[in-house]
């Protein structure tokens, strides 16, 4: 398996996408090979801090960087050269199996659907994040690709959601809901009330109804569903509240029970033990992170792309989506 490693993408690249290859490669002992793309100088320097280029390490030249200020949907016509646009082409000619990196969400997005395309008939790929609950992890569909959603979108997220928590989370048969403001039928807007109705009758799902927001974090449903303006949202929020429970946590505990072990709590909430967070519903392996991820993340977003591509996601997505959730855009 061959990895493409976007080694620009982070605030402080190449330091933490480095280091995180490294544990990677321990981890997986030399059961992956890991291509890190980038400014070869720039990287064989931090390299060189650490080892330099190993047996299951190789470097791919791309000069060029993605920045905050250009137009994600012009990334791949203005910055060919840049390191995402030459990662996820080495994914498009069958170079690597998967592509990772920390840089622009946008531009990850945009370059993804350009060159690896939609699945068929999927006309809304869309990002899938795990948030921590009081048991296993729950994955959040859609969590920002997609702003305005029809219900067969909507549809199409929960199938996907479903493939993946089965595939690459071991779940024989995953809980499925859909956010809204209540827990009854017909609550909420139009297009979620009819979304409700659909999924209600759509087989291949185990679809357990609405999910108001705070059950999620008791572990109510597997895959939560919702637009990804909501799940935009959402996700923040979670985020900015597990460092803040993770600060007050730290700070109370080196004042009044120094010698207390809470490890095991912080490491819930830790978002980079959950890695990077793939775009599903598109014709490959591409795994989002958060630009300010620690080389444990890094590491733990190759992961993800592992079994990804150990599960055959991607066949699976392509091959169990119901005739009735492939709609093309014009629908």
């Amino acid at each position: 398996m061959r990895i493409a490693l976007d080694a620009m993408g982070t605030d402080l690249a190449p330091r933490p996408e480095i280091l995180g290859a490294l544990q990677a490669l321990e981890d997986f002992d030399g059961d992956i090979d890991i291509v890190l793309v980038g400014d070869e100088p720039t990287i064989r320097a931090e390299l060189d801090k650490h080892g330099g280029v190993s047996e299951h390490l190789s470097i791919r030249h791309a000069p060029d960087r993605v920045t905050a200020e250009d137009p994600p949907a012009s990334v791949i016509r203005r910055k060919p050269d840049s390191s995402i646009v030459v990662g996820l082409r080495m994914h498009e000619a069958d170079e690597v199996d998967a592509f990772v990196s920390a840089g622009s969400t946008g531009a990850i997005m945009a370059t993804s659907l350009f060159t690896l395309r939609p699945l068929p008939g999927g006309a809304r790929p869309a990002v899938g994040t795990l948030l921590p609950t009081v048991d296993s992890p729950c994955l959040l569909i859609d969590a920002g690709a997609n702003i305005d959603c029809k219900p067969q979108h909507l549809i199409q997220f929960a199938h996907l959601g479903s493939i993946y928590a089965r595939d690459t989370m071991g779940l024989a048969s995953p809980r499925v809901g859909l956010l809204n403001i209540g827990e009854e039928p017909g609550k909420g807007s139009e297009i979620i009330a009819e979304t409700y109705e659909l999924l209600s009758r759509e087989s291949g799902l185990n679809f357990v109804g609405n999910i108001e927001g705070r059950d999620i974090i008791i572990d109510t449903c597997d895959v939560v569903v919702c637009d990804g303006f909501v799940g935009n949202v959402l996700l923040k929020f979670y985020e900015s509240v597990a460092a803040f429970i993770v600060s007050l946590f730290r700070r109370e505990l080196a004042s009044r029970a120094p010698d207390a072990d809470f490890e095991d709590v912080f490491r819930v909430l830790d978002y980079s033990e959950y890695g990077g967070a793939p775009l599903l519903g598109v014709g490959g392996v591409s795994i989002i992170c958060h630009g300010e991820s620690s080389p444990k993340a890094i590491r733990n977003a190759l992961a993800v792309a592992a079994r990804a591509v150990r599960s055959d996601m991607v066949k699976h997505s392509a091959r169990d989506m119901p005739a009735g959730a492939r709609l093309e855009e014009a629908s």
